[in-house]
Protein backbone atom coordinates (compact mmCIF):
# COMPACT_ATOMS: atom_id res chain seq x y z
CA UNK A 1 0.00 0.00 0.00
CA UNK A 2 2.81 2.24 0.67
CA UNK A 3 4.39 1.98 -2.38
CA UNK A 4 0.81 2.92 -4.67
CA UNK A 5 0.82 5.91 -1.82
CA UNK A 6 4.48 6.60 -3.07
CA UNK A 7 2.67 6.27 -6.73
CA UNK A 8 0.15 8.25 -6.34
CA UNK A 9 1.81 11.28 -4.54
CA UNK A 10 4.38 11.77 -7.57
CA UNK A 11 1.34 12.05 -9.58
CA UNK A 12 0.07 14.62 -8.17
CA UNK A 13 2.70 17.15 -9.35
CA UNK A 14 2.03 16.91 -13.38
CA UNK A 15 -1.63 16.81 -12.02
CA UNK A 16 -1.18 20.01 -10.42
CA UNK A 17 0.38 21.64 -13.07
CA UNK A 18 -2.32 20.82 -15.82
CA UNK A 19 -4.59 22.39 -12.90
CA UNK A 20 -2.67 25.09 -12.86
CA UNK A 21 -2.52 25.99 -16.05
CA UNK A 22 -6.07 25.07 -16.58
CA UNK A 23 -7.40 27.41 -13.58
CA UNK A 24 -5.21 30.20 -15.52
CA UNK A 25 -6.50 29.75 -18.55
CA UNK A 26 -9.72 29.81 -17.66
CA UNK A 27 -9.80 32.96 -15.72
CA UNK A 28 -7.86 34.62 -18.98
CA UNK A 29 -10.13 33.58 -21.37
CA UNK A 30 -12.90 34.57 -19.54
CA UNK A 31 -14.68 37.18 -20.85
CA UNK A 32 -14.48 40.97 -19.39
CA UNK A 33 -11.19 43.05 -19.15
CA UNK A 34 -9.86 43.55 -15.33
CA UNK A 35 -8.35 46.65 -16.12
CA UNK A 36 -11.63 47.39 -16.10
CA UNK A 37 -12.33 47.70 -12.37
CA UNK A 38 -9.40 50.02 -11.90
CA UNK A 39 -10.98 52.13 -14.53
CA UNK A 40 -12.72 55.67 -13.55
CA UNK A 41 -14.01 58.35 -14.98
CA UNK A 42 -11.35 60.76 -14.73
CA UNK A 43 -8.65 58.27 -15.12
CA UNK A 44 -6.55 59.20 -18.43
CA UNK A 45 -5.85 56.40 -21.40
CA UNK A 46 -2.27 57.01 -20.30
CA UNK A 47 -3.09 55.98 -16.68
CA UNK A 48 -5.35 53.41 -17.71
CA UNK A 49 -1.94 51.80 -19.26
CA UNK A 50 0.16 52.03 -16.87
CA UNK A 51 -2.39 50.80 -14.83
CA UNK A 52 -2.24 47.70 -16.91
CA UNK A 53 1.50 47.75 -16.83
CA UNK A 54 1.77 48.05 -13.60
CA UNK A 55 -0.42 44.69 -13.01
CA UNK A 56 1.48 42.88 -15.20
CA UNK A 57 -1.47 42.74 -18.42
CA UNK A 58 0.59 43.78 -20.57
CA UNK A 59 2.57 41.07 -21.00
CA UNK A 60 2.85 37.91 -23.02
CA UNK A 61 0.41 35.27 -21.53
CA UNK A 62 2.90 32.35 -20.92
CA UNK A 63 4.97 35.39 -19.09
CA UNK A 64 1.79 36.09 -16.73
CA UNK A 65 1.30 32.61 -16.09
CA UNK A 66 4.63 31.90 -14.90
CA UNK A 67 4.83 34.76 -12.81
CA UNK A 68 1.92 33.53 -10.97
CA UNK A 69 3.00 30.23 -10.50
CA UNK A 70 5.99 31.71 -8.95
CA UNK A 71 4.25 33.71 -6.72
CA UNK A 72 1.78 30.23 -6.02
CA UNK A 73 4.90 28.58 -5.19
CA UNK A 74 5.93 31.15 -2.56
CA UNK A 75 2.48 30.88 -0.90
CA UNK A 76 1.35 33.94 -2.37
CA UNK A 77 -2.37 33.69 -4.39
CA UNK A 78 -2.16 37.21 -4.90
CA UNK A 79 -4.61 40.13 -3.43
CA UNK A 80 -8.16 40.19 -3.45
CA UNK A 81 -9.24 42.82 -6.40
CA UNK A 82 -12.69 43.38 -4.37
CA UNK A 83 -11.44 43.90 -0.90
CA UNK A 84 -7.32 44.23 -1.58
CA UNK A 85 -6.68 41.66 0.59
CA UNK A 86 -4.56 38.81 0.55
CA UNK A 87 -6.57 35.89 -0.89
CA UNK A 88 -4.76 33.29 1.20
CA UNK A 89 -5.87 34.85 4.48
CA UNK A 90 -9.68 35.54 3.39
CA UNK A 91 -9.56 32.10 2.64
CA UNK A 92 -8.10 30.89 6.05
CA UNK A 93 -11.64 32.58 7.51
CA UNK A 94 -13.79 31.75 5.77
CA UNK A 95 -12.36 27.65 5.49
CA UNK A 96 -13.46 27.13 9.29
CA UNK A 97 -17.10 27.82 8.74
CA UNK A 98 -17.31 25.81 5.47
CA UNK A 99 -15.88 23.23 7.21
CA UNK A 100 -18.22 22.63 9.89
CA UNK A 101 -21.39 23.16 7.82
CA UNK A 102 -20.33 20.37 5.24
CA UNK A 103 -19.00 18.41 7.65
CA UNK A 104 -21.97 18.17 9.86
CA UNK A 105 -24.44 17.46 6.43
CA UNK A 106 -22.33 15.11 5.45
CA UNK A 107 -21.84 12.99 8.80
CA UNK A 108 -25.58 13.36 8.91
CA UNK A 109 -26.39 12.10 5.47
CA UNK A 110 -24.14 9.44 6.11
CA UNK A 111 -26.40 8.71 9.91
CA UNK A 112 -29.16 8.93 7.36
CA UNK A 113 -28.38 7.34 3.92
CA UNK A 114 -26.82 4.11 5.60
CA UNK A 115 -29.44 2.79 7.66
CA UNK A 116 -32.30 4.22 5.27
CA UNK A 117 -30.64 2.37 2.44
CA UNK A 118 -30.36 -1.10 4.54
CA UNK A 119 -33.39 -0.78 5.67
CA UNK A 120 -35.06 -0.30 2.12
CA UNK A 121 -33.63 -3.14 0.68
CA UNK A 122 -34.15 -5.87 3.21
CA UNK A 123 -37.73 -5.06 2.67
CA UNK A 124 -37.44 -4.43 -1.08
CA UNK A 125 -40.86 -3.62 -3.17
CA UNK A 126 -42.72 -3.39 0.47
CA UNK A 127 -44.20 -0.08 2.08
CA UNK A 128 -41.87 0.28 3.72
CA UNK A 129 -39.30 0.47 0.30
CA UNK A 130 -41.71 2.31 -1.53
CA UNK A 131 -42.58 4.82 1.31
CA UNK A 132 -38.59 5.56 1.82
CA UNK A 133 -38.25 5.91 -2.33
CA UNK A 134 -40.66 8.31 -2.35
CA UNK A 135 -39.00 11.16 -0.21
CA UNK A 136 -35.57 10.03 -2.00
CA UNK A 137 -36.85 11.02 -5.54
CA UNK A 138 -38.20 14.25 -3.92
CA UNK A 139 -35.48 14.91 -2.12
CA UNK A 140 -33.23 13.99 -5.67
CA UNK A 141 -35.66 16.42 -7.55
CA UNK A 142 -36.12 19.74 -5.85
CA UNK A 143 -33.02 21.83 -6.00
CA UNK A 144 -31.32 22.00 -2.95
CA UNK A 145 -31.63 26.33 -3.03
CA UNK A 146 -35.17 25.98 -3.68
CA UNK A 147 -35.54 23.48 -0.86
CA UNK A 148 -33.33 26.49 0.81
CA UNK A 149 -35.70 29.35 0.67
CA UNK A 150 -38.98 27.09 1.46
CA UNK A 151 -37.30 26.18 4.68
CA UNK A 152 -36.61 30.41 5.50
CA UNK A 153 -39.93 31.17 4.70
CA UNK A 154 -41.43 28.18 6.61
CA UNK A 155 -39.35 28.25 9.42
CA UNK A 156 -37.78 31.50 9.68
CA UNK A 157 -40.47 34.00 8.39
CA UNK A 158 -43.51 32.54 9.09
CA UNK A 159 -43.17 30.22 12.23
CA UNK A 160 -40.09 32.35 13.45
CA UNK A 161 -38.05 29.30 15.17
CA UNK A 162 -35.33 29.85 13.55
CA UNK A 163 -33.14 32.67 12.42
CA UNK A 164 -33.10 33.61 8.52
CA UNK A 165 -28.98 34.03 7.68
CA UNK A 166 -25.58 34.64 9.16
CA UNK A 167 -23.53 32.72 11.04
CA UNK A 168 -23.81 34.21 14.67
CA UNK A 169 -26.49 36.89 16.32
CA UNK A 170 -24.96 40.18 16.44
CA UNK A 171 -23.73 40.53 20.06
CA UNK A 172 -23.58 37.35 20.65
CA UNK A 173 -21.02 34.77 20.46
CA UNK A 174 -22.36 31.14 21.93
CA UNK A 175 -22.87 27.64 20.49
CA UNK A 176 -26.33 27.31 20.90
CA UNK A 177 -26.52 30.56 19.05
CA UNK A 178 -24.04 29.11 15.96
CA UNK A 179 -26.02 25.91 16.39
CA UNK A 180 -29.64 27.53 15.39
CA UNK A 181 -28.20 29.61 12.54
CA UNK A 182 -26.81 26.19 11.29
CA UNK A 183 -29.86 24.24 11.40
CA UNK A 184 -31.54 25.44 8.01
CA UNK A 185 -28.49 25.01 5.86
CA UNK A 186 -27.96 21.67 7.13
CA UNK A 187 -31.27 20.36 6.22
CA UNK A 188 -30.52 21.84 2.94
CA UNK A 189 -27.60 20.24 2.27
CA UNK A 190 -28.80 16.88 3.53
CA UNK A 191 -32.02 16.51 2.16
CA UNK A 192 -30.49 16.17 -1.12
CA UNK A 193 -27.23 14.58 -0.29
CA UNK A 194 -28.76 12.06 1.63
CA UNK A 195 -31.25 10.73 -0.87
CA UNK A 196 -28.28 10.39 -3.73
CA UNK A 197 -26.50 8.44 -0.93
CA UNK A 198 -29.74 6.45 -0.38
CA UNK A 199 -30.17 5.32 -3.68
CA UNK A 200 -26.58 4.38 -3.98
CA UNK A 201 -26.64 2.09 -0.54
CA UNK A 202 -30.19 0.66 -1.66
CA UNK A 203 -29.47 -0.63 -5.22
CA UNK A 204 -25.88 -2.10 -3.83
CA UNK A 205 -27.43 -3.88 -0.73
CA UNK A 206 -30.13 -5.03 -3.25
CA UNK A 207 -27.10 -6.66 -5.47
CA UNK A 208 -24.72 -8.16 -3.00
CA UNK A 209 -28.05 -9.88 -1.24
CA UNK A 210 -28.32 -11.22 -4.13
CA UNK A 211 -24.63 -12.80 -4.16
CA UNK A 212 -24.04 -16.48 -3.53
CA UNK A 213 -21.84 -16.13 -0.50
CA UNK A 214 -25.60 -14.77 1.27
CA UNK A 215 -27.23 -17.73 0.36
CA UNK A 216 -24.52 -19.56 1.88
CA UNK A 217 -24.45 -17.62 4.95
CA UNK A 218 -28.10 -18.31 5.09
CA UNK A 219 -27.44 -22.10 4.65
CA UNK A 220 -25.67 -21.63 8.11
CA UNK A 221 -28.31 -20.24 9.53
CA UNK A 222 -27.78 -16.54 9.91
CA UNK A 223 -31.05 -14.40 9.99
CA UNK A 224 -30.44 -11.51 7.04
CA UNK A 225 -30.28 -9.03 9.42
CA UNK A 226 -26.93 -10.29 10.91
CA UNK A 227 -25.95 -10.75 7.16
CA UNK A 228 -26.01 -7.39 6.07
CA UNK A 229 -24.42 -6.10 9.30
CA UNK A 230 -21.67 -8.57 9.48
CA UNK A 231 -21.04 -9.16 5.34
CA UNK A 232 -23.08 -7.01 3.20
CA UNK A 233 -22.44 -3.89 4.79
CA UNK A 234 -19.10 -4.01 4.16
CA UNK A 235 -19.02 -4.13 0.25
CA UNK A 236 -22.25 -1.70 -0.12
CA UNK A 237 -19.87 1.04 1.38
CA UNK A 238 -17.16 0.64 -1.15
CA UNK A 239 -18.75 2.96 -3.66
CA UNK A 240 -20.07 5.37 -0.76
CA UNK A 241 -16.05 5.51 0.01
CA UNK A 242 -15.84 6.91 -3.87
CA UNK A 243 -18.59 9.44 -3.10
CA UNK A 244 -16.83 10.11 0.26
CA UNK A 245 -13.96 11.05 -1.98
CA UNK A 246 -15.17 12.51 -4.37
CA UNK A 247 -16.89 15.46 -2.09
CA UNK A 248 -13.77 16.22 -0.19
CA UNK A 249 -13.63 19.33 -2.36
CA UNK A 250 -17.02 20.65 -0.92
CA UNK A 251 -15.89 20.64 2.56
CA UNK A 252 -13.55 23.65 1.61
CA UNK A 253 -15.60 24.93 -1.72
CA UNK A 254 -18.38 24.69 0.52
CA UNK A 255 -22.32 24.70 -1.16
CA UNK A 256 -22.21 28.08 -3.32
CA UNK A 257 -25.53 28.89 -4.05
CA UNK A 258 -27.02 27.39 -0.22
CA UNK A 259 -23.85 29.12 1.49
CA UNK A 260 -25.25 32.62 -0.53
CA UNK A 261 -28.82 32.24 0.79
CA UNK A 262 -28.09 31.29 3.97
CA UNK A 263 -25.65 34.43 3.96
CA UNK A 264 -23.15 31.97 5.11
CA UNK A 265 -19.53 33.26 5.88
CA UNK A 266 -17.86 30.82 4.20
CA UNK A 267 -15.96 29.67 1.23
CA UNK A 268 -19.15 29.25 -0.91
CA UNK A 269 -20.35 33.13 -0.58
CA UNK A 270 -16.92 33.81 -1.03
CA UNK A 271 -16.82 32.21 -4.43
CA UNK A 272 -19.80 33.27 -5.39
CA UNK A 273 -18.95 37.05 -4.59
CA UNK A 274 -15.39 36.49 -6.25
CA UNK A 275 -17.60 35.59 -9.56
CA UNK A 276 -20.39 38.27 -9.96
CA UNK A 277 -17.19 41.05 -8.88
CA UNK A 278 -14.65 39.41 -11.59
CA UNK A 279 -11.92 38.91 -8.64
CA UNK A 280 -9.51 36.78 -10.75
CA UNK A 281 -7.21 35.69 -7.93
CA UNK A 282 -10.05 34.65 -5.76
CA UNK A 283 -11.36 32.69 -8.65
CA UNK A 284 -8.09 30.95 -9.37
CA UNK A 285 -7.59 29.93 -5.88
CA UNK A 286 -10.56 28.70 -5.28
CA UNK A 287 -10.54 26.69 -8.51
CA UNK A 288 -7.03 25.63 -7.84
CA UNK A 289 -7.40 24.16 -3.77
CA UNK A 290 -10.84 22.26 -5.16
CA UNK A 291 -8.95 20.33 -7.66
CA UNK A 292 -6.48 19.73 -5.56
CA UNK A 293 -8.65 18.37 -3.00
CA UNK A 294 -10.21 16.37 -5.44
CA UNK A 295 -6.90 14.56 -6.27
CA UNK A 296 -6.49 14.18 -2.51
CA UNK A 297 -10.36 12.88 -2.21
CA UNK A 298 -9.43 10.22 -4.62
CA UNK A 299 -6.77 9.01 -3.32
CA UNK A 300 -7.83 8.76 0.36
CA UNK A 301 -10.85 6.76 -1.22
CA UNK A 302 -8.02 4.10 -2.92
CA UNK A 303 -6.14 4.26 0.83
CA UNK A 304 -9.55 3.72 2.31
CA UNK A 305 -10.40 0.55 -0.24
CA UNK A 306 -7.39 -1.07 0.04
CA UNK A 307 -7.84 -0.96 3.87
CA UNK A 308 -10.92 -2.57 3.67
CA UNK A 309 -10.85 -4.77 1.03
CA UNK A 310 -8.15 -7.19 1.13
CA UNK A 311 -8.17 -8.15 -2.55
CA UNK A 312 -7.82 -4.67 -3.49
CA UNK A 313 -4.76 -3.94 -1.41
CA UNK A 314 -3.10 -7.56 -3.01
CA UNK A 315 -3.68 -6.14 -6.09
CA UNK A 316 -2.62 -2.54 -5.08
CA UNK A 317 0.58 -3.71 -4.29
Amino acid sequence: MLKMIRRRILQIIPMLFVLSVISFLLVKLAPGDPIRLYVTPNMLPEDIERVRTSLGLNDPIYIQYFKWLLELLQGNFGYSIRTSQPVLEEMLVRIPPTIGLMGASMILTLLIAIPMGLLSAKHENSWIDRTINFFSYIGISIPSFWFGILLIVFFAIELQWLPTMGMRTIGTDTFGDLVKHSILPIIALTFQSSAIYYRYIRSNTISELKEEYVGFQKALGFSQSEIIRKHVLKNVLLPVITLLGMSLPTLISGAFIIEKIFSWPGMGSYGIDAIFGLDYPVIMAITLVSGLLLIIGNLFADVIYQLVDPRIRKWGN
